[in-house]
């Protein structure tokens, strides 16, 4: 027989596995393979990226399915990759730059994207070396990334098709700019921030004499006001509009016009118009055919159009020009003001709206299709509430800014020629005009959108353009696995692309799970002190501990609130699989057992034996249909219930009670390896390396039908279920559970041998497991006489009366003293919480963390002392 360790030491067991699985291709897919596929495509961390708990909790869901499908005997495929996060990427390149004194501008171009591939090559792929000791059975054989020439070309490809089809324009428009990226970004990158700032009422002097007063959060950009603007009904400035007003500090003469979008109640009801740094000036210019005054440049430095202000950063050239409106007279006031303020989603600088010459996608059109197969049911959210989220983007869908002003990322596949023929949109290099002949062209300096690549990804790995094996067999994929946050960055753009290039729907289901935070609900983060680092738990503990204890707190599409110690559940379970496995391993060598047949006949089995295998097709059928139904958590508590208390709690020490060999050989090993071996394949997607590990020590113990868990069957229910064994298992439980809570009442060692009577039926063998497993002398039948004795207790339970007697063990009267003392002790212990509780000042001043603590054990001390109460209660009364 093979050696089983005494304990389970993770970070002996975990690679070796892992690297067995891999020699083994057990993760590899054959496209020819002929049975039904079951395909997901990883959402593809960025090269930048460290594993983080995000991560474990979306890989962990991805995995669980992936290995459920694989052992259902589907030709499961999970398509890792990575993506080249363009913002991201450049970002962390140049801080690095920045350490050897050097800028990307210093550098040029090409020698800067040489340095980012060198950075790609050392650090890109740190976060795959951590996904595998995560435990992912990706098809490593088919790692993708978003700047592979496979995937370039789909990006080229995508680009011509959507431009040829009229769905790609460039334009003049408002974008979002952020100063310190230096570039474009699209409305979903921008994250608003709800800040307290400041509502400042200025004077513009009216030409023909006296003031109108405008209000604005944002005085720094008055310098490119080309208008006033009040509302056509708004009765306090009908005679106003027509009129000019003298810009202070340009000195510019702009009109007084009238607009029905200006909101009455803002302010004064007269509002400057920025076009060039306003979305909603951008319109109102436009409609009043007004000019558009850039006064910045791309760093967010005033230019010449900002006059005197010029060369002064914009936030720098607010306090001056509020400085300089008090000395003229012409800043009337200043009030608090709460607004929302959008940040750059990579560097959080505070984004400047900017006119700017950009490339955008129509996604109207593409919208349509998308809509419909959400609203007709083809495409399924878990939980379903995110259909409706989905879908009320895509109703006010905006067009889609995707060029971006950095280097690193898919460049556009536009050239321009000098003699200023149209653009020239091609996928392959252009060398020369197709219009003149010219040869002096030069390619558009803008990238494209990170997400503008992302968003092909569920075919674009599999080859397309190329009508490719992979694309016929494997596309569309099944189960889409993400986050909130990307719902409409990723998801709803995929559907979009998947149905226009496609035709089809990239995937019909998409698990959106929730975000991981800590235990007080705060989002984690390195500023706030509060992450916790998912590879130091699992080099401390296990893979299989940090997927436990992520899953069994990750309720079906919640948020997930993490405790510090979260793991330790899953290490304890874990523990208590392989003490249990060992325990049935040490037993089948005691007993000189080979080869355990774990298929059998069921008819001449004793009613332990039959519950336990009622209880194994019972958890086999909730656990399959938790999983098709993407309830990971149910699924993993039940199979944890199960485990720990039925089998480990009753059932093995159950078997211990037996004393025939030959009964022992033939019944009770095969169940409990049946029942062992059944655990650890519906364990598996779960925890996957001890399960592995323990498969592997009974493979000459038991017959296994496969070298390793990875590759075998997915449990089936026997629909097995003996109902008369089920109601005989539940009568000895519920007796040997009221034995074992009285002698705890009173703490009666469980080892202390007594005596009760009990007026029901019990055979031979209930007595025994009674006996044993409840420290019972003897059972004798129920003697009404005995009821009046001060130490005889009764309990009504629900197959009829159970006496104890604790004569000669207890002192009744003492017993209750003791009770008594401790119930005194915690009400003295309570007040002093509650006082606490009721002090303004302590919940002050006080930390969230002690006050919370404080309540918790407010909380523990009233159900303790409610317990004592019922233990005088039944004192008193003697039966329950």
């Amino acid at each position: 027989m093979n050696k089983f360790e005494t304990k389970y030491n993770p970070s002996e067991v975990e690679e070796k596995i892992y690297k067995m699985w891999e020699e083994k291709n057990y993760f590899y897919v054959k496209t020819e393979n002929t049975k039904k596929k079951y395909v997901i495509v990883i959402p593809p961390p960025n090269i930048t990226g460290f594993l983080h708990m995000g991560h474990a909790l979306n890989n962990t869901i991805q995995d669980i399915l992936i290995r459920w499908k694989r052992m259902q005997g589907f030709n499961a495929l999970w398509v890792p990759g990575t993506d080249h996060a363009g913002i991201a990427t450049q970002n962390v390149v140049e801080k690095e730059l920045l350490k050897k004194g050097l800028t990307r501008k210093q550098l040029g171009r090409e020698k800067f994207i040489e340095e980012v591939w060198k950075w790609k090559e050392e650090y890109g792929s740190r976060i795959i070396y951590q996904l595998k000791k995560l435990g992912a059975s990706c098809d490593w054989t088919r790692i993708r990334f978003t700047m592979d020439p496979m995937l370039s070309n789909a990006v080229k490809e995508c680009f011509v098709r959507l431009y040829k089809k009229g769905l790609i324009y460039k334009g003049k428009r408002i974008i979002n700019w952020c100063p310190r990226c230096e570039t474009a970004l699209s409305d979903d990158e921008v994250e608003y921030e709800e800040v307290n700032s400041f509502l400042y009422y200025i004077k513009y002097p009216l030409l023909k004499g006296g003031f109108i007063e405008v209000a604005t959060t944002r005085p720094e950009t008055m310098l490119g006001d080309t208008a006033v603007a009040v509302n056509t009904k708004d009765e306090r400035y009908k005679n106003l509009i027509g009129e000019k007003v003298k810009l202070p500090f340009v000195e510019r003469i702009i009109p007084i016009i009238g607009d029905e979008k200006v909101e009455i109640e803002f302010g004064t009801g007269a509002v400057k118009i920025t076009p060039a740094h306003d979305p909603n000036d951008f319109e109102i210019g436009q409609k009043h055919n007004l000019d558009f005054v850039i006064i910045m440049n791309e760093e967010g430095i005033m230019n010449e159009n900002a006059g005197k202000f010029k060369g002064y950063e914009r936030f720098e050239c607010r306090k001056l020009i509020i400085e300089e409106l008090k000395k003229l007279g012409l800043l009337s006031k200043i009030e608090d003001y709460t607004t929302r303020i959008g940040h750059c989603y990579r560097c959080y600088t505070i984004i400047e709206p900017y006119l700017s010459n950009q490339w955008f996608v129509k996604m109207a059109p593409l919208a349509e299709p998308a809509i419909r197969v959400a609203e007709e049911g083809r495409l399924k959210f878990y939980p379903e509430r995110w259909k409706k989220v989905y879908l009320h983007w895509l109703y006010n869908v905006k067009d889609w800014c995707i060029s971006r002003q950095i280097w690193w990322g898919h460049r556009i596949p536009v050239w321009y020629c000098e003699n200023n023929c149209p653009p020239i949109v091609e996928k392959e290099e252009v060398k020369v005009c197709p219009y003149c002949g010219n040869k002096k062209v030069h390619q558009d300096e803008d990238v494209l959108d990170t997400w503008f690549s992302s968003w092909l990804w569920p075919f674009s790995v599999f080859g397309w353009p190329e009508k490719t094996k992979d694309l016929e067999i494997f596309y569309p994929t099944d189960t889409l696995v993400t986050a909130q946050e990307i719902l409409f960055f990723w998801v709803a753009r995929m559907v979009m692309a998947g149905l226009e290039f496609m035709g089809e729907i990239p995937f019909e289901n998409v698990y959106i799970h929730g975000t991981v935070r800590d235990e007080t609900g705060k989002k984690m983060s390195k500023s706030l002190g509060n992450v916790i680092d998912p590879v130091e738990i699992i080099n401390k503990y296990g893979a299989d501990s940090l997927r436990f204890g992520l899953i069994s707190l990750t309720a079906f599409g919640q948020d997930v609130f993490l405790p510090p110690d979260f793991y330790i559940k899953g290490r304890n379970f874990t523990n208590k699989l392989w003490n249990a496995s060992r325990y049935i391993f040490k037993k089948c060598e005691e007993l000189n057992i080979e080869k355990v047949k774990i298929k059998f006949e069921t008819k001449n089995l004793n009613f332990p034996e039959n519950w336990i295998l009622s209880k194994l097709n019972e958890i086999i059928e909730k656990t399959t249909k938790s999983l098709n139904n993407f309830y990971f958590n149910e699924s993993l508590n039940n199979l944890y219930d199960f485990f720990w208390h039925d089998f480990c709690d009753w059932y093995l020490e159950i078997s211990k009670v037996y004393q025939d060999i030959e009964y022992l050989k033939s019944a009770v090993i095969p169940v409990l390896c049946k029942t062992l071996i059944t655990s650890l394949q519906l364990l598996h997607p779960f925890i996957p390396f001890i399960t592995e590990q323990i498969w592997q020590n009974f493979k000459n113990v038991v017959e296994l039908n496969c070298e390793s868990i990875v590759i075998s069957s997915w449990p089936e229910s026997e629909k097995y279920r003996d109902e008369k064994s089920i109601k005989k298992f539940e009568k000895i439980k519920e007796i040997i559970v009221s034995i074992r809570d009285l002698k705890a009442k009173f703490e009666i060692p469980l080892s202390k041998n007594i005596d009760c009577y009990y007026e029901g039926e019990i055979d031979k063998i209930e007595e025994n497991i009674i006996k044993k497993l409840s420290g019972v002398k003897e059972i004798k039948k129920f003697d009404e006489t005995k009821i009046k004795e001060k130490n005889f207790f009764v309990k009504h339970l629900s197959s009829g009366r159970l006496g104890i007697s604790f004569g000669g063990i207890i002192n009744i009267l003492k017993e209750k003293e003791r009770k008594e003392k401790e119930l005194e002790k915690l009400n003295k212990i309570l007040k002093e919480i509650e006082k606490r509780l009721n002090n303004s000042e302590f919940l002050s001043k006080a930390p969230y963390e002690i006050i919370e603590k404080e309540k918790k054990r407010k909380e523990e001390i009233e159900e303790k002392v409610k317990n004592i109460k019922k233990d005088i209660e039944f004192i008193e009364k003697r039966r329950e």
